[in-house]
């Protein structure tokens, strides 16, 4: 059994702790939250509850620390840190950042002999694998990625942060026309506000402006300035009732073309249809954490992307069951 500890006990924590329980190779020993233990309840018989100030003393009872925090703040710090102590497996999804976030954690994990699994997920993650194998296979070519329908959780926030609105969430949504024009093989160039519109549904606060409201959050720079938003003004029970679940998925394509003359039109595509953006997420850090045990079973130490670990060493079936069923 791989034993697994959950550091944060939010949405993908819980995610995880579900992922857990359909893999058979996995084991969950222990969840470290910065709440008191007690006012935390998990779902898993026989797992520690625990304060992040003692995951220390969990250093050799642990194959793989599971690290759900955020990207803004958290990860930065704990997945170095944590590095030094475990194998780890994160999200990190800044793409910015990822180089120097890369840099920071194969120190750590070189130094102490540890494997650090960074930004995995869906995108990035399985969208940046799709990316890589369309862009080796079709040199040729043009990539696309389209995201939506689903809930953006840091948009949804950002809505909450305008003065006047007590909540709100917001979904991501492809442009149909530009998606078919690239599936049509057309090559279209697409600027952020041909690619996706912004639909959002706010609860005011009791005596708020709506007019204000709205104008605050479609010229809010960085956020929704660029694209087309569209605004509707709900009731909480609303909110509560129709927008309570947080889907997502998207698409990524390329269009490339093949022969001496480029005479031959190729499309690739990969799309995901999510009913929980965290629950899919959880799903891929656990496939990883597997990989992180093969990784350092075998010696190895420092960071990895989804780029450097071959597919078999997220499947719990051995080499010889891999060939004989899915190849």
């Amino acid at each position: 059994m791989i034993r697994i500890g959950i550091m944060g006990y939010g949405n993908l924590g819980r995610g995880i702790e579900c992922a857990i329980k359909q893999n058979d190779d996995l084991e969950l020993v222990a969840v470290f939250t910065r709440r008191n233990p007690a006012t935390v309840s998990i779902l898993t018989e026989g797992a520690a509850v625990c304060n992040v100030k003692d995951v220390e003393d969990w250093k050799d009872k642990i194959d793989v620390l599971m690290l759900c925090g955020g990207s803004a703040t958290d990860l930065p710090v704990q997945t170095p840190e944590y590095a030094k102590l475990f194998n780890v497996v994160d999200s990190f999804d800044t793409h910015a950042r990822i180089p120097e976030h890369f840099a920071n954690v194969d120190k750590a994990a070189k130094e102490n002999g540890h494997i650090g699994i960074i930004s995995v997920g869906w995108d990035p993650g399985m969208f940046s694998l799709n990316r890589m194998y369309a862009n080796a296979i079709l040199p040729e070519g043009k990539d696309y990625t389209f995201w939506g329908k689903g809930v953006s959780q840091g948009h949804s926030d950002a809505i909450r942060r305008v003065e006047g609105v007590k909540d709100g969430k917001q979904y991501t949504i492809p442009v149909e026309a530009a998606l078919e024009a690239v599936r049509n093989g057309e090559d279209p160039e697409l600027t952020t506000r041909q690619k996706h519109t912004r639909e959002c549904f706010v609860v005011l606060e009791e005596g708020a402006d709506a007019k204000k409201v709205e104008e605050e959050i479609k010229t809010m720079p960085n956020y929704f300035s660029d694209y087309d938003t569209t605004v509707h003004f709900i009731s909480q029970e609303e909110l509560d009732r129709d927008h309570s679940k947080i889907p997502h998925g998207g698409f990524v394509l390329r269009s490339g073309c093949t022969g001496w003359e480029k005479e031959n039109k190729h499309i690739i595509e990969y799309s995901l249809k999510l009913d929980s953006n965290p629950e899919f997420t959880s799903s891929v850090l656990v496939a990883y954490a597997r990989a992180a045990y093969k990784l350092s079973k075998e010696g190895q130490s420092g960071c990895k992307t989804v780029f450097d670990i071959a597919p078999a060493y997220l499947s719990a079936k051995s080499g010889e069951e891999l060939r004989a069923s899915l190849l």
